[in-house]
């Protein structure tokens, strides 16, 4: 395919693949649950934490880990009595364990109570010109109160080389617009131009073997080249891309 035949053609597949139908076997059906503003950005944030590995693993554990929160996110993380963290203490995702979900617990505290939430977070240019930057800076300050050190894995750094996959697939929730009923579209004054494809395995072969990236491994590096190759294509909304490269890649084994 040429330059134009293939835009045309991811063009195609991701409006196919965006579609409220998309929801129905995604975690992203875990923070379309709710309604208030706060209430689905820690769904979103809590669910992309532990979205790897068997999507039906990770809705189940998410749905289990909104229940332990009395499906009510915002109000557990700021109200939360110490003795009520106990219950948190049996959950397990993979490497993710209740003592991370406890120190998550805390840390959202601390970023909504004095940074005024995580859209705050992302949204203010002085804590980094691209959203890779931003993402850093939650990072550091996710862990600028006591907490595990074994945590820290699970808050992904692009500035020490990681893709960041599951933060990117979060911003894409909550940035890009509504419009086909899947994202969200809540953080209306962050454009949806800043946003970086979620990287993961499926997504990385297939846009190598379309030509969209070279680099083998799935790191920083690798995302930057795929941003490049995507915003070329479309500048205003490169993250639509997502879409077909992750359809491509997961039910049509391309």
């Amino acid at each position: 395919m040429n330059k134009g035949e293939l835009k045309d053609f991811l063009n195609e597949k991701a409006s196919f693949y965006e579609h409220p139908k998309f929801i129905e076997d995604d975690p992203i059906q875990i923070p379309h649950q709710f309604t208030v503003k706060e209430d689905i950005e820690i769904a979103a944030f809590l669910t992309a934490t532990i979205a790897w590995g068997n999507r039906k693993s990770i809705i189940n554990n998410a749905k289990r880990l909104m229940d332990l929160m009395d499906n009510s996110p915002y109000n557990f993380i700021l109200n939360h009595e110490e003795d009520e963290l106990d219950s948190l203490k049996s959950f397990v995702h993979r490497t993710f364990n209740g003592d991370d979900l406890i120190q998550f617990i805390r840390s959202l505290k601390h970023i909504y109570t004095n940074y005024d939430g995580l859209e705050a977070v992302f949204g203010n240019q002085e804590n980094g010109v691209t959203l890779q930057h931003r993402i850093h800076y939650l990072k550091t300050i996710f862990f600028d109160i006591p907490h595990l050190e074994r945590t820290k894995k699970h808050v992904s750094d692009p500035e020490r080389g990681s893709a960041a996959k599951r933060i990117n697939m979060f911003l894409r929730w909550m940035i890009r617009p509504n419009d086909s009923g899947v994202d969200f579209g809540l953080w209306k004054e962050i454009s949806p131009a800043l946003l970086s494809c979620p990287l993961d395995v499926h997504s990385g072969n297939v846009a190598r073997k379309l030509g969209l990236l070279k680099r083998k491994q799935n790191d920083a590096k690798a995302l930057l080249e795929l941003d490049q190759s995507l915003r070329k294509m479309d500048a205003d909304d490169p993250v639509k891309y997502d879409f077909a490269l992750f359809g491509l890649g997961v039910f049509e084994k391309f």
